[in-house]
């Protein structure tokens, strides 16, 4: 913070020596002795700063006017493109210049570094005995095959002597004698003389000839007559006659129930020991650890330090009225806290910093950078 001071007051006097604008380098020391802006120390080593720009400054304008004076028309040409850095660019009548240090610019940058990389701790979980009483086998179950006798025994049995057989037999044919009733003459129709209301209910049609007769189409309903007649029954056929067999009782010696094997089990035989038993087996346990990161700051430099020529307030624009214009705009933002006098001081400079700090704007703590006149909206 301090070489940063030290370095805007020298730039500022070396400024106001190259620009002609003695009021404001006035200024500017006045506002640093009253110790609004900085402390004596650094005053003190400002002033040192500001006296070596100025020798820097004068030996510079001396090697100028000797080249300047050895220098031909075209010479002066190549001249002034190739050394502009020592004049503002496209200077204007009435403009103020200051040729202000602009310190290289930094950015912190924070990053996660890898630190440990994840691992893996492996546990070995001994295995778990203990001890117990256990039957164990001291025999092993078998079996042993027993042989049961045949029993015997008498019983009466019948004996086949004739076995069954069959004979051929003739059934004659069965007749009978039916009444049946047949149609003797079908329905059909009938032509009569005479109306139909002198005739039956089954008169069709009624028709008158060439005679004039009147004919009637009449249904006639059919005839029957009963006839007997033998109808068969059943016809002649042939029947197998069953002849049964013929037996006789006998009383002989049989088998009642055969021999036979039967398995008799032989159970198996235990005692009760003591024994050491595994409980639980031996096992291994893994346990992940994560990896371990830890954030790094490095300051990286974004740009270089570099001279640049800013257009600023002067004592050709500094007018009162200029000074109570921007003094109320400045009040009006927020950053003038003291009363409006049309006075260029240290609390004038020190609001117009503030505000071109804020607003991303050139600044400088003894001159007022035209960007900020123009920010604020006002015609100088």
């Amino acid at each position: 913070m301090f070489n940063n001071t030290t370095r805007t007051l020298a730039i500022l006097a070396s400024a106001a020596v190259a620009t002609g604008c003695s009021s404001l380098a006035a200024e500017s020391s006045s506002a640093s002795a009253g110790g609004e802006l900085v402390s004596a120390t650094e005053l003190h080593a400002s002033q040192q700063r500001v006296s070596e720009l100025e020798s820097a400054l004068a030996a510079k304008d001396r090697d100028l006017a000797t080249a300047h004076n050895s220098m031909t028309a075209s010479s002066e040409t190549s001249m002034a493109a190739g050394d502009s850095s020592l004049f503002p660019p496209n200077p204007k009548p009435g403009q103020c210049y200051a040729r202000a240090l602009i310190p290289a610019m930094y950015t912190t940058v924070s990053e996660q570094k890898l630190k440990r990389e994840a691992s893996e701790r492996i546990e070995i979980v001994p295995a778990r005995y203990e001890t117990v009483e256990e039957t164990v086998l001291v025999q092993e179950a078998s079996s042993r095959l027993e042989v049961i006798p045949a029993v015997y025994g008498k019983v009466e049995e019948r004996v086949l002597v004739k076995p069954a057989s069959k004979k051929m037999a003739e059934v004659p044919a069965v007749y009978e004698t039916v009444t049946e009733r047949v149609i003797d003459k079908p329905a059909h129709t009938a032509w009569k003389k005479g109306p139909a209301k002198a005739q039956s209910s089954t008169v069709l049609s009624q028709s008158t000839t060439d005679t004039g007769e009147i004919m009637c189409l009449v249904e006639v309903p059919a005839s029957y007559k009963t006839v007997t007649k033998r109808v068969l029954v059943s016809p002649a056929r042939t029947e197998s006659i069953e002849i049964p067999a013929e037996y006789k009782s006998v009383t002989k010696t049989v088998v009642t129930h055969a021999a036979t094997t039967r398995t008799v089990e032989i159970p198996a035989k235990y005692d009760s020991v003591t024994v050491t038993r595994l409980v639980t087996p031996a096992s291994e346990q893994r346990t992940a650890i994560p990896a371990e990161y830890q954030t790094v700051t490095r300051t990286n430099k974004t740009a270089d330090e570099r001279m640049e020529w800013r257009q600023v307030m002067c004592e050709v624009n500094m007018t009162r009225d200029n000074v109570l214009a921007l003094q109320t705009a400045l009040a009006d933002k927020g950053y003038y806290k003291a009363g409006v006098d049309g006075i260029i001081g240290s609390q004038t400079l020190g609001a117009a910093r503030a505000y071109a700090l804020a607003k991303n704007l050139p600044a400088g703590s003894n001159y007022v950078p035209m960007e900020v006149v123009n920010s604020l909206g006002l015609k100088l």
